[in-house]
């Protein structure tokens, strides 16, 4: 059962601070939980779990079945906490960031093929935030130096007009 919760959280860095501290308390190996950004009058960030469960009442009731749909349908969440994530550390090929996390597929954004060969590393940076798109759960990567790759997703990104 996937559920989808409208929170009310202002930032990414927010709801997956209510993320991990969930999840961490269900116990569940096999959990799967997102982000969604809300756009509009409100903008916000809200999440989808795929354990059932008692939650807080959301704030919008139409976007927390939008996000659970998005997510039951695997058109669309960045995956916080996934079997799997903290293997996800140092660098690793990309056979082996298939092999240990629900990760199913390594798209590299940038580059003369989307697919990389199962042997490129990956520098993980400690920060791996698969997606899901066409069904799958999808890490998207840029190139990096030494012929590397690296999540698209950066840990800790300037914000928006941070030096004006």
């Amino acid at each position: 059962m996937i559920s989808g919760l409208d929170l009310g959280h202002a930032s990414v860095v927010e709801a997956e601070h209510w993320l991990r501290e969930t999840a961490a308390g269900l116990g569940l190996a096999d959990l799967v939980a997102c982000t969604h950004l809300v756009h509009g009058d409100h903008p916000r960030v809200a999440v989808s779990l795929s354990a059932g469960g008692s939650w807080p009442d959301p704030v919008d009731p139409e976007v927390a079945t939008r996000v659970a749909a998005l997510h039951e349908s695997g058109q669309g969440g960045r995956a916080v906490v996934y079997p799997g994530v903290g293997a996800l550390v140092g660098t690793l090929s990309v056979a082996e960031v298939l092999a240990v996390s629900a990760i199913q597929e390594v798209r590299v954004l940038g580059a003369p093929s989307p697919q990389p060969d199962p042997q490129t590393l990956i520098d993980t940076r400690d920060f791996v935030r698969p997606q899901y798109a066409d069904g799958r759960l999808v890490l998207m990567a840029m190139p990096a130096p030494d012929g590397r790759i690296a999540p698209f997703e950066v840990p800790n990104p300037t914000p928006c007009c941070a030096f004006h």
